[in-house]
């Protein structure tokens, strides 16, 4: 919800801001905020490395929460720029996500449907985000009858939809808070009181013939990747292996492999010019329309003019825009990648992009409105195709090239730390582009420059080779393997996977299991734990 602002050329216009600079100042706000990225995404992953990755993602949540509900109030263009660049500071933890997804899926064959999960909540936020932004944008004049008479909202026009955006975040941080589990390694046998709570909060709705069943599971583990120590073999805990619990930094050399490097490269290009590009596609929609003439055109570079558009219909556009990536992503995503294979995918989306950028501009050659909207709508949706595609593509690409599993914590830092600098440059390169094309009278210089850089960021696509995974060479994952085979124990996850190792021994063969399960219950009822040899 915070990359698509489509209220922000009139909110830079607000701010005293002449028209034919807006989009100079608009890449601007949106550059300190990924510059700050960039400047804080390495120690936000250095921390996650040491304090784990739920406490960091929940601090980054808060962060930036605040500061989500300070920009709405922002009453003039330096203090909108001093709070982008916080948002962006306390945003650069968003490599930790993509961290914490590898962490949990290892399988290759599951990696697209994983990676999937992360674009796909960001086209729902795509969705809602531009709706309530372009909707709820002034409210004070768009709905007179209930806003009209507010001082605040006369005050601050758009502080209602951040407000909005605030409402999300506290869920968002709630959930995390409530349910989300720790995946570092060396932090996961640490007791979590927000899961116990968690846990305790789903038990209380659960249907009540279902809690006396349940009864016996009750004082079992609460969490056994957050809290629970090892069992050895009689049924005793002890505490884990030093080694295993001391978290190692990894080394710059281990972590920048050619392949590595390749892969960090194409993917800082992808977000470089796709995120340009829809931090300048407002500007240009905002734009006046200019009747065309052979006096002020001359194809196929001189011309201009936008689409006049308000931000509720910006809003609107961009809707439609998320909920086709969802779709793209939902139904189109796994099954390509899985027939024709991750790294083949993305080479065709590098491919699309320059075709996509060099003729957008031409869209506003057309005069019947009707297809004018369309040809834009066509080519919104073969870049909602592209991106939506290339980036987890990009993402697995990225980590399949990491040797271990404790360098990608560091690996994801700097990838976003990369990708903010796309970020910051691509929008405050755009921004100028498109001021210069509009004194000069050639609208297309951004679209143009953008197809450009994103030919020139295809060509490292084309030398990156598929590696096998962070699972081959992780030592933590082989360390753990070998000790949970010299204890022959098993920890179980939660509630249900005692349940059903009880269940399974209560079929086995006679008084033997029968003790086995008998040990299992009076193992639970008194320590939490339970352990099958």
């Amino acid at each position: 919800m915070t990359s698509v602002y489509p209220y922000l050329p009139e909110m830079i216009a607000s701010f005293g801001v002449e028209r034919k600079d807006v989009a100079k100042w608009a890449g601007a706000t949106s550059a300190v905020f990924s510059v700050a990225q960039s400047l804080t995404a390495v120690p936000w992953g250095r921390a996650s490395d040491k304090f784990g990755r739920k406490p960091i993602i929940m601090t980054g949540l808060f962060c930036t929460m605040c500061f989500f509900l300070a920009w709405g109030v922002s009453t003039s263009l330096k203090m909108a720029i001093i709070i982008r660049a916080l948002q962006g500071a306390c945003n650069g933890n968003v490599g930790i996500i993509r961290t914490m997804v590898a962490e949990m899926v290892q399988e290759r064959e599951l990696q697209p449907k994983a990676f999937s999960i992360m674009p796909l909540v960001w086209s729902v936020g795509s969705v809602f985000g531009p709706a309530f932004g372009g909707l709820f944008a002034k409210p004070a004049e768009r709905f007179p009858g209930l806003f009209g008479n507010s001082y605040f909202f006369n005050k601050y026009p758009f502080a209602l939809p951040n407000i909005i955006g605030g409402v999300v975040f506290l869920i968002s941080l709630s959930t995390a808070m409530l349910f989300l589990k720790e995946t570092l390694h060396s932090k996961r046998h640490s007791r979590d009181w927000g899961l116990i709570l968690g846990r305790r909060i789903t038990e209380a709705f659960k249907d009540r013939p279902f809690r006396r069943q349940q009864k016996l599971r009750r004082y079992s583990i609460q969490d056994a990747e957050a809290s629970a120590p090892l069992l050895q073999t009689d049924g005793t805990s002890r505490p884990a292996k030093a080694g295993r619990e001391k978290p190692v930094a990894p080394s710059m050399s281990s972590v920048f492999t050619r392949q590595t490097v390749i892969s960090l490269v194409s993917y800082t290009f992808l977000a470089l010019h796709s995120v340009a590009f829809d931090q300048v596609l407002p500007v240009f929609l905002n734009y006046p329309p200019q009747e065309h003439t052979p006096r002020n055109t001359s194809l196929p570079f001189f011309f201009s003019g936008g689409f006049g558009l308000n931000s509720g219909h910006i809003g609107t556009i961009f809707t439609f825009y998320g909920i086709t990536s969802g779709v793209i992503q939902f139904v189109l995503f796994p099954p390509l990648c899985a027939r024709f294979g991750v790294l083949r995918c993305f080479r065709v989306c590098v491919l699309v992009f320059p075709v996509i950028y060099f003729l957008l501009p031409f869209t506003v050659l057309v005069e019947n409105a009707t297809t004018r909207y369309a040809a834009l709508l066509v080519l919104m949706i073969c870049k909602a195709f592209a991106v939506i595609i290339g980036f987890p593509c990009s993402t697995i690409l990225l980590t399949n090239s990491a040797a271990s599993l404790s360098i990608l914590g560091t690996l994801n830092g700097f990838a976003t730390t990369f990708s903010a600098l796309g970020r910051a440059s691509g929008p405050a390169l755009a921004g100028l582009a498109f001021t210069w094309g509009v004194k000069n009278n050639m609208i297309g210089a951004p679209w143009w420059i953008l197809g450009f850089i994103a030919a020139v960021g295809s060509l490292p696509v084309w030398m990156i080779v598929e590696g096998e995974g962070p699972t081959a060479g992780s030592s933590d994952s082989s360390d753990a393997e070998s000790t949970d085979a010299e204890e022959e124990a098993v920890v179980f996850d939660d509630d249900d996977d005692l349940l059903d190792n009880l269940t399974t021994a209560r079929r086995g063969s006679g008084r033997e299991q029968q003790g086995l399960l008998k040990k299992g219950s009076e193992d639970t009822r008194n320590t939490g734990y339970g352990t099958v040899r």
